[in-house]
């Protein structure tokens, strides 16, 4: 009882150390502090089987090349052979991503269960649910030939490769229903006299055949051992089996071997979120050396880390909104990364995103995220794509990466900035004198204040220890306000860096209302608002009433609108999103409000920051018709002409002609902003070519599906962007970026990857003359970049036939189908192993194999086992005979 109070009280001191975890050889796990295991879908305590099997299987092994072989001749049939592709799918499970494994099945002859594995893969999820999915399909026929087997799974390990490997333990797998052959030439050919392969034979089902071959298999190669598996409660003991043998030269190695292991991220069941397990072996050091304990991994240790508890080290408020920090894995795998968010939660896979699918993939980052697994410390400025916050538009931003070791672990840390938050401003209160003076302001922040000045949001930050966060952001600002009656800004409970510029903030946000916004009347510019949001965390809109639909997160680190102003040069405009299923916008009843931002940027000191960004909200009813004046006689120069097109005489001017002609404006994402066509304004804010029979007609005039040079497909992630990048010449020279969004997962939680498409205007060109050729309905197509801007205007005669079939293209997530996995395989990413291997030792004690595991329970054990299942239903008629 001491000692677990202890460990408890260990836990409450340690915030990084949140629970300790030891499993040993037998399989029972203790973990501390004592938490109840959290239930989702009834599966609660099963769930950290993960962290305890994974942790356990990295901590008590070092790496492993295997070839799993599988009989599958005809006498292989029914329960047998669902016993065999049961204990196959167990046996992937016990290989992490420092492992390399390949599959294959035999009779006559052996081939790999996935063709295009011509060799030993990495030992990933993707990789494992392929190997799964086809060992589900093998089919039992022919005849058993163990030399084919054997030959196949030797060459597969001894063979000279350039493909990675894991090159340390060396291990074929052979699951069969016995036979008679002992395959001795083969074992003499390819493993005597050096014995550089371990050898483990698992006899299958309940059977009569001499299992005397397969327990001689074992003995002339390196410590290895024969298992039967009759039934399939035997599956799982008998699978991990192995583990022991392959922990021997761990324990006989001495401290060297006692090497901390970092698990991948995973979702934790017991609450915790995302988490990373560091674990360490625990040797047996018996004096007795006689006994073969000595040589056993008495168990493994671990400390969970939670990723939250990691980004509350890191300075987020001071690198901007754009700015971030991220680690990786030897493997590649981001374990602190923005983009580390996965939309599901399973418990059942790690969630291994890798750094390329995390981010926009191109050369510059290959480079950056080998360096980074080199232990190589570096900086490069590069230009690169950035996916916006609500996942619908690209930008193309000037991004600092800089990186370096850390030191005592594989991992790599890295920080990126653009080049607008290199520098920050620091707000600094501590004089009396400004403190009274920016209190004043500080008094805009009540809400008896709002109807005057304008509605505010503060982002929900941890300005003060004592403050209490909330959801709602008016309960929120109450808590504040009412903690910021007891305390100074210069208190040491509070984060004066965050506290100083929310207040410096208000001030400066404050004059600009009782400067500006008060003296204007918004109704004649065709405003419904005006707004500002800052670094500081303060988001105020004026008028008041306009915060009823104001719909901005109030975190603006966390607002498209924000983070996009800051990446990009004048004028963001943005209207409401909407797709086909939505109810259509009636903008003659309903207010429909286009969303239009900038930064402010300004110098100190030769220093350039961007601390706001401020805006306005346009009403689209009012700036439809300012659109249709501002767009008349828009002719373009080179035309001989005014003309319409070849057939018909008309002014090129959007509201004198809108019965001929459509005009838009489209932003840099392909949807509609504004439109001379009555009809066309219920549809502001979908993408362009979802609306009408017109869209997708302009939208795809001159679609050109080739493949980009940076294109990848990679399922190895648990989250993945599917970055295969297609090129399309329409008018704007729009590129698509498909990037895998999400996984869903449905009643049956099946995995599956959402691709979705998505578009940005490139530099190309600024101004596009297009004539679409449809027989003798051909019209001319005009658009042009407007300047400042993230808009496209364009201008086309209105077709009158529907001669030209044109695909709709769509920025809606479809699921990806992956039928054929080879057609999709991609080169493998440069990776690292743990840099120490232990497989061998002249010491190990070999006087026991190619003895049998089993597991036979006895007939009076079944019974008894049916007898308890029974009784619930017997005992009333037992009941009643003794009445």
């Amino acid at each position: 009882m001491e000692r677990e109070e202890r460990e408890m009280e260990g836990g409450k001191r340690g915030r990084i150390q949140l629970l300790s975890i030891i499993k040993n050889a037998t399989s029972k796990s203790k973990c501390s502090p004592r938490l109840k295991p959290l239930r989702r879908g009834g599966r609660g305590p099963r769930q950290s089987h993960l962290k305890i099997e994974e942790g356990y299987i990295q901590g008590a092994s070092s790496p492993k090349d295997m070839v799993i072989i599988v009989d599958v001749s005809g006498s292989v049939s029914g329960l047998t052979l669902k016993l065999m592709k049961t204990s196959v799918i167990e046996m992937l499970d016990t290989l992490s991503d420092d492992d390399y494994v390949n599959v294959a099945r035999f009779n006559e002859k052996a081939d790999a269960v996935v063709p295009c594995f011509k060799t030993l893969v990495q030992a990933n999820v993707r990789n494992k649910k392929i190997f799964k999915e086809a060992v589900m399909h093998m089919q039992a026929k022919g005849t058993t030939d163990y030399k084919s087997g054997f030959t196949f799974a030797f060459e597969q390990l001894l063979n000279e490769t350039s493909a990675p490997r894991a090159n340390c333990n060396k291990m074929i797998m052979m699951f069969t229903d016995g036979g008679e052959d002992r395959a001795q030439e083969i074992f003499e050919k390819y493993n005597w006299p050096n014995k550089t392969v371990r050898v483990f034979t698992f006899s299958v089902g309940q059977h009569n055949y001499d299992v005397t071959p397969l327990q001689w298999m074992p003995v002339p190669t390196k410590a290895s051992y024969y298992f039967e598996i009759p039934s399939i409660g035997a599956i799982r003991i008998n699978t991990q089996e192995y583990l022991d043998v392959l922990g021997r030269p761990m324990v006989l190695a001495g401290p060297i071997a006692k090497q901390v292991q970092w698990t991948n991220v995973y979702q934790d069941a017991l609450g915790l979120g995302l988490v990373i397990t560091g674990t360490m072996p625990v040797f047996n050091l018996t004096a007795d050396t006689a006994s073969a304990q000595n040589q056993l991994i008495l168990g493994v240790m671990g400390v969970d880390i939670a990723i939250n508890e990691i980004k509350k080290k890191t300075p987020t408020y001071r690198l901007g909104a754009n700015g971030y920090t991220f680690a990786i894995d030897p493997n590649g795998y981001v374990l602190l990364h923005p983009n580390l968010r996965p939309k599901i939660i399973n418990f059942r896979e790690p969630v291994t995103l890798d750094f390329l699918d995390a981010e926009m993939e191109d050369n510059n980052k290959e480079e950056i995220r080998r360096q980074m697994i080199d232990g190589r410390s570096g900086q490069r400025k590069i230009k690169t794509l950035i996916k916006s916050v609500d996942e619908r538009y690209i930008d193309e931003s000037l991004r600092t990466y800089t990186w370096t070791p850390v030191e005592g672990t594989d991992y790599s840390l890295g920080l990126v900035l653009p080049t607008y938050s290199e520098n920050h401003i620091k707000a600094n209160l501590s004089d009396q004198i400004l403190q009274v003076q920016y209190f004043k302001d500080f008094e805009s922040l009540l809400p008896n204040s709002f109807e005057s000045e304008g509605h505010v949001f503060i982002a929900p930050r941890e300005y003060c220890n004592d403050l209490e966060l909330s959801n709602n952001n008016t309960e929120f600002l109450l808590n504040f306000i009412a903690l910021m009656e007891k305390v100074t800004p210069d208190s040491k409970q509070c984060d004066n860096l965050l506290l100083h510029n929310l207040i410096l903030d208000t001030g400066i946000i404050r004059q600009l209302v009782e400067k500006v916004w008060k003296n204007k009347d918004l109704n004649t510019y065709g405003f419904l608002a005006v707004f500002a949001a800052t670094d500081g965390g303060v988001t105020r809109v004026f008028p008041n009433k306009a915060a009823e639909t104001w719909e901005e997160d109030p975190e603006p680190f966390n607002a498209s609108f924000y983070r996009r102003s800051l990446d990009n040069k004048g004028y963001i405009f943005r209207a409401p999103y909407r797709t086909a299923r939505d109810e259509f916008l009636n903008p003659e009843n309903d207010t429909v409000g286009i969303l239009v931002s900038t930064a402010v940027e300004i110098t100190v000191g030769g220093k350039t920051v961007k601390p706001a960004v401020v805006g306005v909200k346009l009403d689209l009813e009012a700036w439809v018709d300012k659109f249709k004046i501002l767009a008349s006689n828009h002719t373009d120069s080179r035309q001989s002409s005014n003309q319409c097109g070849p057939n018909r005489n008309c002014e090129m001017d959007c509201e004198a002609n809108s019965d001929d002609l459509v005009c838009y404006l489209v932003d840099d994402g392909g949807f509609l902003i504004m439109s001379n066509q009555k009809e066309d304004w219920n549809k502001v804010g979908m993408f362009f070519s979802e609306r009408g029979r017109s869209g997708p007609q302009i939208c795809v005039c001159a679609y050109n599906s080739r493949l980009c040079k940076y294109c990848l497909v990679d399922f190895s992630s648990r989250m993945v962007f599917i970055s295969a990048v297609h090129l399309w010449t329409c008018l704007s020279q729009l590129v698509c970026q498909r990037c895998g969004g999400s996984r869903n997962v449905d009643s049956k939680e099946r995995s599956c990857v959402m691709m979705q498409t998505q578009y940005y205007l490139t530099n190309l060109s600024s101004s596009y003359n297009i004539l679409q050729d449809c027989g003798n309905c051909s019209r001319l197509i005009h658009a042009k970049k407007l300047n400042n801007t993230n808009l496209l205007f364009v201008v086309a005669e209105k077709l009158l036939c529907n001669s030209c079939e044109i695909e709709r293209l769509s920025q809606e997530q479809e699921e990806y189908k992956e039928d054929n996995p080879c057609e999709v395989m991609a080169p493998a990413r440069y990776r690292k192993g743990p840099s120490t291997c232990f497989d061998k030792n002249n010491s190990e004690n070999t006087s026991d194999c190619g003895r049998g595991y089993s597991f036979r329970p006895s007939l009076c054990s079944l019974l008894l086992i049916q007898l308890l299942l029974l009784y619930p239903a017997l005992s009333p008629y037992l009941l009643s005979l003794t009445h």
